[in-house]
């Protein structure tokens, strides 16, 4: 069992080493610590990185240094990673950066449509039930063309909207049936994400009715607590550790990992 997605105190984590260590007593054979970070020029994400400090695309040195200390007391593999947010217009900075830093493996976010976090419940609230639609929509024609770009390992979380009750239950089988063609057809790989699988919200990614289809397709995955802290990470281990031996499913390595 390894957990390709948490993250650290380089992005919104806690520390790096708590991480690791909590990884480790959790009895897992790996950890991906894959920080957010975002390479947009534009005047709303570099705002945006002001506010959170994901700055990995600046750090990302320096973290490595931290995983090469953490790594020589470890004994479980531990994988130099990014969660990169993915917008199409910015496919030519993320691969100059990706190119640049050399990460282990690279996981792909749709996290806004149209500017808007599609996780914050209130950009949608307003919004006519068309309007909402439309924006679950675009999600999906993002989502399609991350996985089509070819420019990372793992997309994360391929339902997202699914968190957000003004977009919830909006995802039809045609969505899921155009992004399951597209991971049949590149070598990115979805997640088996348990990051809200332990709150009220109760929720996988992807849901049972996309995961469906994705087998149908023959889809591979990998797995991620998408942890934040260390005592998340024992938690959502075990959770999708029962998940995939309950769903028959047999998780993955991102390419140019050891098997």
């Amino acid at each position: 069992m390894r957990d390709f997605h948490v993250h650290s105190n380089y992005s919104d984590g806690d520390f790096l080493g708590s991480m690791v260590r909590a990884a480790e007593a959790a009895g897992l054979e790996g950890v991906g610590v894959a920080d957010h970070c975002n390479v947009a020029s534009r005047e709303s994400p570099e705002a945006m990185r002001g506010l959170y400090g994901f700055n990995l695309d600046l750090t990302y040195e320096r973290r490595r240094q931290g995983i090469e200390r953490v790594r020589e007391s470890a004994e479980i593999a531990v994988y130099d990673a990014v969660e990169l947010d993915y917008d199409p217009r910015d496919e030519d900075a993320i691969d100059a950066f990706l190119a640049e830093a050399a990460f282990d493996y690279a996981i792909g976010s749709v996290h806004e449509v149209g500017g808007d976090n599609v996780q914050i419940a209130s950009h949608f609230a307003d919004l006519t039930e068309a309007e909402r639609d439309a924006v679950v929509d675009d999600y999906f024609d993002q989502l399609v063309a991350l996985v089509e770009s070819e420019l990372f390992e793992i997309a994360a979380h391929a339902d997202l909207v699914e968190r957000t009750p003004p977009l919830r239950g909006r995802a039809t089988e045609d969505h899921y049936r155009r992004v399951a063609q597209a991971f049949a057809d590149s070598r990115t790989i979805p997640e088996i994400n348990a990051g809200r699988a332990l709150t009220e919200a109760d929720i996988v990614h992807p849901s049972e009715q996309f995961l469906t289809v994705l087998r149908e397709h023959d889809v591979s995955v990998t797995v991620g607590t998408d942890s934040h802290r260390p005592d998340e990470i024992p938690d959502r281990a075990d959770f999708l550790e029962g998940f995939v031996d309950e769903t028959g499913l047999e998780p993955v390595v991102p390419d140019g990992l050891e098997r």
